[in-house]
């Protein structure tokens, strides 16, 4: 975790006023080539320029987000007042976090095309957000890494419930799909803890058979294995994507000692977590299977 004193190595906050003339402003470049960027157009007009030789019209006031394989430059006219607020995949971790909404909101931030909402209730909700984010960088001596994860955890919320997330979620599940969507809130919100299945079986109101059955028929795999999933999956993002040492990433994920879960880390993927942020940090940049790859990895 970079401190707060360097938080602009892992943020960006820029506000562009109204101009006589167009500007053309690159998206991921230098610092932030692997940023997820929030674009919030005012009245008037923008027009995205994807690498893939694709043209997007904007027309303002919108709110879109881009995420770093949505590479592009973005065009804004005359007249146009645009904010734009990116992030790296550090402070993007820290604002999913780890609640029963999480699980949601990482998949919607591995979605690799333009998001774009121009509802004005929505725009007008998360206005204020981005330009509170904007004022936290623009000041130097209080800057906190906190608080520009607070405001894109509610940025993102806004943006996922404004895109229909919750209700695209219920629709079409019946009971077998519920008890499986509440089961993944419910690690989402607890594998820290290391229940035992039992316990979140009991809490969904069946049985550990029932819930072994749901699991392995939809995603042939049973209730522990995705547990243990999910938590290798945190322990890869933390060893990738962040600079904590073992022990305290052992810590954060509800392990009684690092041995045991440098073990646990060990029988999962076949290497130790020093070993795999070695990988980790010399495959930056470049594609790597061993990696993580990004939240949606877990089912």
């Amino acid at each position: 975790m970079a401190t707060d004193g360097g938080i602009h190595h892992y943020a960006r906050g820029e506000w562009y006023a109204p101009s006589l003339s167009h500007r053309r402003i690159r998206f991921q470049k230098g610092l932030y080539a692997d940023f997820h960027h929030f674009l919030l157009l005012g009245e008037g007009r923008g027009e995205l320029h994807f690498d893939n030789g694709e043209d997007r019209p904007l027309h303002g006031p919108l709110i879109a987000f881009l995420p770093p394989q949505a590479r592009c430059d973005l065009s804004i006219a005359a007249g146009t007042a645009a904010r734009l607020v990116g992030v790296s995949a550090q402070i993007m971790v820290d604002a999913i976090g780890d609640k029963v909404e999480s699980y949601s909101l990482r998949i919607f931030t591995e979605q690799r095309k333009l998001v774009e909402a121009a509802d004005p209730l929505l725009v007008a909700e998360v206005a204020p957000l981005v330009t509170g984010f904007v004022r936290e960088l623009g000041d130097p001596a209080r800057s906190s890494w906190m608080v520009a994860a607070a405001y894109i955890r509610l940025v993102l919320m806004a943006l996922w419930r404004g895109r229909g997330g919750e209700r695209g979620e219920e629709r079409g599940q019946g009971e077998t799909g519920s008890i499986l969507q509440r089961y993944r809130q419910l690690v989402e919100a607890g594998f820290r803890n290391h229940r035992p299945i039992s316990d979140y079986a009991a809490e969904l109101g069946v049985t550990t058979d029932r819930l072994h059955s749901i699991c392995q028929r939809a995603l042939g795999r049973s209730p522990i294995q995705l547990l243990h999933e999910r938590v290798v999956q945190e322990a890869k993002l933390r060893l990738e994507r962040s600079a904590r040492n073992i022990q305290e990433i052992s810590d954060s994920l509800g392990f009684r000692d690092p041995t045991y879960f440098s073990h646990f880390f060990k029988r999962k993927t076949g290497l130790s977590p020093a070993g795999y942020r070695e990988i980790a940090r010399a495959s930056a940049g470049s594609e790597n299977s061993m990696l993580s790859s990004g939240y949606a990895d877990w089912p």
